[in-house]
């Protein structure tokens, strides 16, 4: 008897588990008729900024949109610097260049993969008016350092949290840290809507209002606009949706941590493979569990996974300075671009059970026999 194909993360059981929820929250939306900035999103940005500990959250229609709103709520635009890494996805970066700014790369810590503090510091010019350090599958950067290096520099700090909804880094909730946090409810993500959305949270209440102007055409009073936004709402749909899943996500984090636990014991052993490292006093949210496949072995390992019927994925094949939007940096980061030839992300999810964990373990542990 053949073994179906396994995603590399399967909706298919939250959804059956959650679709008399998921219809009896739309109805309600269908049945009351509002459908753009009415009481579901309102409710949402006070339990999502309970869940996390924030002061204020703005609902918005896609992590994108956070990143940009955040950044232009803050000021910065032509002229100015904003460091980040190279090895997350492109939306990190092109916020910062739709927002007028110059994206600054620098590289990253070759076991947390994400930014090296070191070469943050060193990066720092007068032109620098913030960093976005991006959680990156699900674990915080050193926010303590960052923060530090940030301070005594008068920088600005968005954190990308749009894969790391409920981490934690020394007992405080990703995305609130820095000034301003930005997550992503694109579909797959730990708290993801059935459709695009984002979320942008602060404390402090002169960004929270810019922010929620910027969403509306710029706009505190509808047709009274005064200054330049966007039109990005989130929805009455998504927003009942999220709801529907929001207290859930605490624990489908702990399954994805235990998941992540088993597959560091039945694969630590392997000299070839590099397990996920959790940092101290981190929480880390497994968005994804991403190896690091040494040797030369990541495209081999991958074809037969694939063979056996193992989804997996490459995050990120080009690290975002080599792309060719930014063909004209011509730099080098060496760890980043390593990374890009080595990383491979298993299947992770809170419904992931043990006996597939240990077929896919075990398929790999007979690649490298």
């Amino acid at each position: 008897m053949s073994r179906e194909r396994i995603p590399v993360l399967d909706l298919s059981r939250e959804v059956r588990e959650l679709k008399p929820r998921i219809l009896q929250a739309v109805e309600g939306v269908l049945d009351k008729g509002v459908f753009i900035m009415g009481e579901q999103v309102k409710r949402l940005e006070q339990e999502c900024a309970a869940e996390l500990d924030a002061a204020y959250a703005v609902a918005l229609n896609s992590g994108t949109d956070a990143l940009m709103i955040a950044l232009l709520a803050a000021g910065i635009g032509p002229g100015d610097e904003v460091i980040t890494t190279p090895f997350t996805f492109f939306a990190t970066a092109e916020a910062i260049s739709r927002a007028g700014a110059e994206p600054v790369f620098v590289d990253v810590d070759p076991d947390t993969f994400n930014l090296d503090l070191v070469q943050l510091e060193r990066a720092i010019t007068p032109r620098t008016k913030a960093v976005i350090p991006v959680h990156l599958f699900g674990q915080t950067a050193d926010m303590k350092g960052l923060m530090e290096i940030a301070e005594a520099c008068g920088l600005l700090v968005i954190e990308d949290a749009a894969q790391a909804f409920g981490a934690e880094h020394l007992g405080r909730k990703a995305g609130t840290i820095g000034h301003m946090g930005c997550f992503s409810f694109f579909p797959s993500k730990n708290l993801g809507a059935y459709g695009d959305g984002g979320l942008l949270v602060t404390n402090d209440a002169d960004l929270a209002e810019k922010a929620r102007m910027l969403r509306a055409h710029g706009s505190r009073i509808k047709y009274y606009n005064e200054m330049i936004g966007f039109n990005s709402r989130l929805d009455e749909m998504q927003a009942a949706i999220l709801r529907v899943k929001l207290p859930y996500t605490a624990e489908w984090n702990e399954r994805r941590r235990r998941a992540a636990s088993l597959y560091n014991k039945l694969l630590g052993d392997i000299p070839e493979l590099q397990c996920p490292a959790e940092a101290i006093g981190m929480k880390h949210v497994y968005h994804q569990y991403t190896l690091r496949v040494k040797k030369g072995r990541r495209d081999g390992l991958q074809a037969a996974l694939e063979e056996a019927g193992i989804s997996t994925a490459v995050y990120y094949p080009v690290p975002v300075h080599r792309l060719p939007v930014y063909a004209a940096l011509k730099m080098s980061l060496p760890v980043a671009e390593q990374l890009a030839n080595e990383v491979l992300s298993l299947p992770i999810g809170p419904y992931l059970d043990t006996e597939t964990q240990l077929f896919i373990a075990g398929n790999i542990a007979e690649y490298f026999r």
